[in-house]
């Protein structure tokens, strides 16, 4: 595909991501998109998709971090679903918006994505998750938007990033470390890794991975928005 951008389809796109952090990295590209931001709750994310909506956007976009469901991914790859599941259900991504945002591209993961109302943690629910539904990689944001933009008839996509890969467990602090905007919770952060030391070198790999995360995405979106 042509490095070239080609004109949006849709002319008031809405973006849903978890965290502030997670808006700074497609901001710059897409400026004239509107944000919603989940906070990373349940509740959070169906607000944010129903401003959107109420805003009058055209299509709507999930776009961040997400855990690795499928073995075979490692933090960095770049998932943009066919589908997303939801309860069991497989709600189907737009293709034009999907084409628009270069999905057809080879290093780019077209498998199911998961929608999951809780975080999803430990390695062998991972694994768990995958058998059973052979989603490739999970988060807690897409299937809200996809739900909500079936109901309103508004197209939908999803872009998301591996960051925790499928065999591995995170460690408490990295679940109570991050603020809603994306900010570290330093208090909440020394008071886990007071009460158990030993999880610092899944700390760091932790890090690690994120860091490999937010390249990946910021990568792919500068070779479609050059």
């Amino acid at each position: 595909m042509s490095n070239s951008v080609s004109a949006s389809p849709f002319s008031r796109l809405g973006i849903v991501v978890g965290m502030e952090a997670e808006a700074s990295l497609i901001r710059p590209f897409l400026p004239t998109a509107r944000f919603g931001l989940s906070g990373a709750t349940l509740s959070g994310a169906r607000q944010a998709v129903l401003d959107l909506l109420e805003g009058g956007v055209d299509a709507l976009l999930s776009f961040g971090l997400a855990a690795g469901l499928d073995p075979a991914l490692q933090p960095g790859a770049v998932v943009m679903p066919r589908h997303v599941v939801v309860n069991g259900e497989r709600l189907a991504a737009a293709p034009a918006l999907l084409d628009w945002l270069g999905a057809d591209r080879a290093d780019v993961i077209d498998g199911d994505l998961l929608h999951s109302d809780v975080i999803v943690t430990e390695a062998a629910r991972k694994m768990a998750l995958f058998r059973q539904t052979g989603c490739v990689a999970l988060d807690m944001e897409s299937g809200v938007v996809a739900e909500m933009a079936a109901a309103r008839q508004v197209p939908f996509a999803a872009m998301r990033v591996v960051c925790d890969p499928a065999g591995r467990t995170l460690p408490p602090a990295a679940v109570v470390a991050l603020r809603p905007d994306g900010s570290l919770a330093v208090g909440a952060l020394a008071r886990s890794i007071l009460c158990n030391p030993f999880q610092i070198p899944a700390l760091i790999r932790v890090g690690r991975d994120a860091g490999q995360a937010r390249a990946a995405a910021k990568a792919a979106l500068e070779r479609r928005f050059p």
